[in-house]
């Protein structure tokens, strides 16, 4: 293979070669696989670079256009994978341990575009949550809304997931329109620097969106504000020392760490050795001993069994360990390659050494170990190693010393109390899996141990086949932990992107607040309409367009058709005396649904027109009872609208009801399809 050039790219190019490179070696056999340039970098001009040019660009952008370019940037990485492959070998990666961080890189930028189409507005800013009243008769309120900061985001990343590493902190902050400069580590810099030279050539990104450094940040911290987020993955040592710069401190810029961790897996007392729950549990922990040669920061470092379990659970996991064949990624029969450097061997050969004075080694002795594969000899490889704690609650160092790589420690507890004070001994970690069916032994693990936790993973035979995994955080769900996992958050769905954003309360009448956030607010000035609504397409909709219509009177009759024609024959609407003994109702009242039908027939338009399809309501609330004999009026009025395609958008509608006093009686948010 020829030797990869692995260089910065800074101001929107390829940075200069300044003197002679350093050597970057295969893990799998020594050889020499890239060489990083050295550069004189400007880290002030890449600053500002990020700021004035990749800012502004990313900003004038809709979230939904932002989402598109996502979508279309983890297309374009999926056609080309197979030569990241290639490289992701030379890291000690097996082909499923390629796929778990390239696909999975790639399909996390997939969800977010997924999730910034669905869930975020097609506007540039982002609202949070209900308007609050902070007036008696509502003509001043408070909405928050969310806006992308006007600096830069640093993402310093590990040397485990070159790929997924870079794309799941890019994601959300590209998706919110904040620049970024990554930094991965040196090690597997030449995986993330292929996968960085795919997206420049992609031609998606705007200038300045983003930039690579490979090699040292120099001063680039000390320029940073608070309009600016440093991301990190990694030990906690290097956290701490970043999370401690007097810059970062001095201008309170945002920082948070998703930290290596002492991850551990809870074998329910309810899983007998001979069931499927029990199977499904020595498959995941092996699993996540050999995964990427163990170095996850998910992996599970801790196997905590019922004390009467010990034996069972030691027995079985070894059996498969014995069947893990250990060598080159391209040789047959190999499931587990190498870690990522001699010096990372060496380093979880010394942690493991730690725990062996509190544990008792079952299986993996290095000394006799011989991978497979031609030149393996001078690669990074390890077996992978397993040691029973015999006192747990005595012991210090299976709490607290992390050996990154194939190495795990078995030990037992009493009960159910002492495996979850066990569990908590990590000092906080990224996530803590149980496997169990038993609810209440899952809700009592909850209780006792989710404060300690990032995420609580519960598996079983029955979801089994569609569970995740233990160590695959997922882009939906909030990835971090408290304590020694570095107490803070990445992912979670579009809480990932918030962390890229100002929130800010807007305080104003109805009207500040519907231009400000582009969704009508109610008290807002309506528009109205020309015709009626429904006959006017996605694109001569107006935010605030309305219509009102009725009255309607509701009678006795209407309420008991309603009640024979469907069968509901509840009580209050039925029961004259019963309904009155209700403090609720008056006497007999009609039917929530049957004034939701009464308003749709009133300001419904029934030729066929621009309004595609009713794709549902949300939001329904009932304030008032209707009597047989109230009349009520409906008010609809354009709220929000979402362009979905060329040829039609989403529009939401506020829908009130009121009766003959003017007093509100329910009201909902209709969402309707509508022709472009």
């Amino acid at each position: 293979m020829e030797v990869i050039d692995v260089n910065s790219f800074a101001l929107g190019g390829w940075a200069a070669r300044a003197g002679d490179g350093v050597d970057l070696p295969s893990a799998i056999n020594g050889a020499t696989v890239a060489r990083l340039a050295r550069a004189e970098l400007d880290f002030a001009a890449m600053r500002d670079f990020a700021r004035k040019k990749g800012g502004p660009a990313l900003r004038a952008m809709t979230f939904h256009e932002r989402a598109k370019m996502l979508k279309a940037l983890a297309l374009y990485l999926g056609e080309r994978k197979e030569a990241l492959y290639a490289i992701s070998r030379h890291t000690g990666a097996t082909l499923n341990d390629s796929r778990i961080d390239i696909d999975g890189g790639i399909g996390t930028v997939m969800v977010y575009a997924s999730k910034g189409r669905r869930e975020m507005p097609d506007g540039h800013v982002y609202v949070d949550g209900a308007v609050e009243q902070l007036s008696r008769n509502g003509t001043f309120a408070g909405q928050h809304i969310c806006v992308p900061l006007q600096g830069v985001a640093v993402h310093i990343n590990a040397y485990n997931f070159p790929v997924w590493g870079m794309l799941e902190k890019l994601a959300p902050t590209l998706l919110a329109g904040v620049p970024a400069i990554v930094k991965p580590a040196t090690a597997t810099s030449y995986l993330t620097h292929a996968c960085f030279a795919l997206m420049i050539e992609s031609g998606l990104l705007p200038e300045g969106s983003v930039q690579l450094v490979c090699g040292s940040t120099g001063n680039l911290l000390d320029l940073l504000d608070c309009q600016d987020v440093v991301g990190f993955t990694g030990s906690a040592a290097t956290a701490l020392k970043l999370r401690s710069h007097p810059g970062l401190l001095e201008k309170s810029v945002r920082f948070t760490a998703e930290q290596d961790s002492l991850n551990a897996t809870l074998l329910g007392p309810d899983v007998a050795p001979d069931s499927e729950d029990f199977d499904c549990f020595v498959k995941e922990v092996v699993r996540e001993i050999t995964t990427k040669a163990g170095q996850k920061c998910t992996a599970i470092r801790r196997i905590l069994v019922p004390q009467s379990s010990i034996g069972a659970v030691t027995e079985a996991i070894t059996a498969r360990l014995e069947k893990i064949v250990v060598g080159d990624p391209d040789a047959e029969g190999v499931r587990m390659g190498a870690l990522v450097s001699l010096s990372q061997r060496d380093d979880v050969l010394e942690k493991a050494a730690q725990i062996a004075g509190e544990a008792e080694q079952v299986f993996g002795e290095s000394g006799s170990f011989s991978p497979v594969g031609e030149g393996t000899e001078n690669g990074a490889f390890l077996p992978p190693m397993l040691y029973h704690c015999s006192d747990p609650d005595g012991a210090l160092a299976v709490h607290s010393v992390e050996a990154f790589g194939p190495v795990s420690t078995v030990m037992g507890y009493r009960d159910l109390a002492h495996g979850c004070a066990i569990l908590n001994r990590g000092g906080g970690s990224l996530v803590a899996s149980l496997f169990t069916a038993d609810p209440e032994v899952a809700r009592t693990v909850a209780l006792e141990s989710a404060a300690w936790h990032g995420r609580l993973y519960v598996n079983n035979a029955h979801s089994m086949a569609e569970a995740t995994g233990h160590g695959a955080p997922m882009p939906h769900m909030v990835h971090g932990g408290p304590g020694r996992a570095g107490g803070g958050e990445e992912l979670g769905g579009i809480r990932g992107v918030v962390h890229y954003m100002q929130r800010t309360a807007v305080q104003g009448s109805s009207d500040i607040l519907t231009g400000v956030t582009g969704q009508w607010v109610p008290g807002a000035k309506k528009i109205e309409a020309p015709v009626h609504p429904f006959t006017r397409k996605f694109g001569e909709l107006q935010i605030g367009e309305s219509i009102a219509a009725g009255p309607r009177t509701v009678t006795l009759e209407d309420i008991e058709h309603f009640a024979e024609f469907t069968g509901d024959t509840f009580y209050a609407h039925m029961d004259e005396e019963a309904a009155k003994a209700n403090p609720f109702f008056p006497g007999r009242v009609a039917h929530g649904y049957l004034l939701l039908s009464f308003a749709a027939g009133l300001f419904v338009q029934p030729d066929p027109g621009p309004v595609l399809a009713n794709t549902g309501l949300t939001g329904l609330s009932f304030m008032k009872p209707v009597s047989p004999g109230d009349a009520i009026n409906v008010t609809l009025t354009v709220k929000r609208k979402t362009k979905r395609t060329a040829d039609y958008g989403e529009v939401r509608w506020h829908v009130a009801l009121s009766n003959q006093d003017g007093e509100k009686v329910a009201e909902y948010e209709l969402h309707t399809m509508n022709a472009y």
